[in-house]
């Protein structure tokens, strides 16, 4: 499949983080828009923004939970109903995940999404598997599990409905207050120490989500989302993902602060990392978005990449170097402790797991 390797550079989709089509590092052929097409276009465009709609592709894949063997990570298994994110978050590290698809890291991975339709059956089958020794599994290791495709499909709702039933531990991370629909499956699974919620909090600056992650909820949105889960005695931390040097580092207090106020129990962040074809489509968005903030912003990231704009070493890749890294850290650290953040969640609990029959309903004989 040949994607184009640029779109319009002067305008914009409606609702979508990105406007590039980055050519795809695994095709050989690549389709450039002549001049008089991107004329054309910008024609269009001076009167009407242009809405690309989602597309929903079904997934043939007979595996559902993926191993990470990353020492950056701290767990092993992760599910992802979805492939692609119709979040659009402009950084957003999965992006070239979508290339080993045959489409592209830019509009494709938010416009394109991937649907497991078995994930549930294939839940299942592996937690019914003799060798599956019971640890967490993380929801949402790639992409975001409660992203809006996830209203018509329902795809993590089945599979918790089959992780509730197996009492099989797990943790989830998310941009969403969807999360919030399937309380009544949360609140008995964590009353059993099975289960907690990581609700990623970016930026307070409403203007600033929208342009940067276009379809997640609101920030006000994520705080009422945080309260109403430890309301629920769900164990409830959230993450500052990423911090962005010259961007919305300068907001960690506030948000240690407001997450806090929520009753947020823990608190993590990760740097800014552009992998790949990740890159040109941050920077296109900053250009964008922010053009007089661009440069200082892409040198600040150097200065915490060992002048370049990414590191993908273990032990770096997540929170960066230099004199900004170091500073974003302590800045982090001094306001976790004076936050009450730095508490610990109870391991969770696998010892009441229950292994599976591969089929619903069916029972044991022995």
């Amino acid at each position: 499949m040949n994607q184009p390797n640029r779109s319009n550079p002067n305008s914009s989709q409606v609702g979508r983080g990105s406007s590039l089509r980055p050519q795809n590092r695994f095709e050989s052929r690549s389709i450039e828009m002549l001049l008089e097409e991107l004329e054309e276009l910008d024609d269009q465009d001076s009167t009407t923004q242009r809405k690309l709609p989602t597309e929903f592709l079904e997934d043939s894949s007979q595996s559902i939970v993926s191993q990470n063997n990353s020492p950056d990570l701290k767990f092993r298994y992760s599910l992802n109903p979805y492939r692609g994110c119709e979040h659009g978050c402009s950084y957003c590290y999965a992006r070239p995940t979508h290339e080993y698809l045959g489409f592209d890291s830019g509009l494709d991975f938010e416009s394109k999404i991937i649907v497991k339709k078995n994930a549930a059956k294939l839940l299942r089958k592996f937690l019914a598997k003799p060798s599956w020794q019971v640890e967490p599994i993380a929801f949402s290791g790639v992409t975001d599990c409660y992203q809006p495709a996830e209203r018509e499909f329902k795809l993590t709702r089945q599979c918790l409905k089959v992780a509730a039933e197996c009492n099989q531990p797990l943790s989830i991370v998310t941009k969403n207050a969807l999360v919030l629909r399937d309380l009544d499956l949360l609140q008995p699974m964590a009353a059993m120490n099975l289960v907690r919620v990581y609700v990623s909090v970016t930026t307070l600056d409403s203007k600033l989500a929208r342009q940067m992650e276009p379809r997640t909820s609101s920030p006000a949105a994520r705080i009422r989302t945080i309260e109403t889960l430890v309301d629920a005695g769900i164990p409830t931390g959230a993450m500052i993902a990423p911090v962005i040097p010259g961007l919305n580092d300068s907001e960690i207090p506030e948000i240690m602060k407001t997450i806090s106020s929520a009753g947020a129990q823990v608190a993590g962040f990760v740097l800014l990392r552009l992998p790949l074809n990740v890159l040109p489509v941050f920077e296109d968005w900053l250009n964008r978005t922010r053009p007089d903030q661009a440069a200082k912003i892409l040198n600040r990231i150097r200065q915490t990449r060992g002048g370049q704009l990414n590191d993908s070493s273990f032990g770096q890749r997540m929170t960066g170097q230099g004199e900004i890294a170091n500073q974003i850290r302590t800045m982090f650290r001094t306001f976790r402790t004076q936050h009450g953040l730095e508490q610990q969640f109870a391991p969770h609990n696998c010892g009441d797991f229950i292994r599976p029959s591969k089929t619903p309903g069916q029972q044991k004989l022995f």
